[in-house]
């Protein structure tokens, strides 16, 4: 597979996502240790019903496949969704697919790259997120890039015969520092 350096980090790029990628996608979209943390464990994901869905999807300005750079391989995707230019805001999606990139920093690395982007870039304001409270790995990787709680929405996830919290963060262009996306011009 072919892959497109748009936003370089040091170990990672971003890269427009791929139809080709869509049995990749349907692997981990069907595998509860990343399904249950983005809230999709009750879906059946096929192969045709990922490769449509990537294919309406595929023109989304801030959706993006991160790359490992050493390798060239498919590790996950990232994502500035629900994109509004004229409030200024999104929504931020992210999950690490490949077990073996996981909890060694990839994921902030891909969401400093997309928080630049996003900011820098399209010129947004504010970039929320939602997460499961047991995900404690997502929780000090977002507030490690700057994220802060702003809500919890109460017992409204069903996941393996559980109710859950969802915790809403969010992060605005003043709170965001730092240039991580290399291959800038100016």
């Amino acid at each position: 597979m072919k892959y497109f350096k748009k936003l370089v980090g040091e170990r990672i790029y971003l890269s427009p996502r791929s139809v080709e990628d869509a049995e990749k996608y349907t692997e981990w979209m069907n595998d509860f240790e990343t399904t249950d943390y983005t809230g999709r464990s009750y879906q059946l994901m096929t192969i045709e019903a990922e490769k449509k869905y990537l294919e309406e999807h595929i023109n989304e300005e801030a959706v993006f496949a991160i790359i490992d750079s050493s390798e060239d391989k498919l590790i996950g995707t990232v994502g500035l969704h629900q994109v509004n230019h004229f409030k200024r805001k999104a929504e931020l999606g992210i999950f690490i697919g490949d077990k073996e990139y996981r909890e060694k920093g990839y994921g902030t690395e891909a969401i400093r790259l997309i928080l630049d982007y996003g900011f820098n870039y399209l010129n947004l304001n504010n970039i929320k997120l939602d997460l499961m409270e047991f995900n404690k790995r997502a929780l000090a990787c977002y507030k490690k890039c700057g994220f802060k709680e702003y809500g919890r929405r109460r017992k409204c996830e069903f996941i393996n015969g559980k109710y859950y919290d969802i915790i809403e963060m969010d992060i605005l262009a003043e709170e965001f520092e730092g240039s991580y996306i290399k291959n800038k011009n100016i």
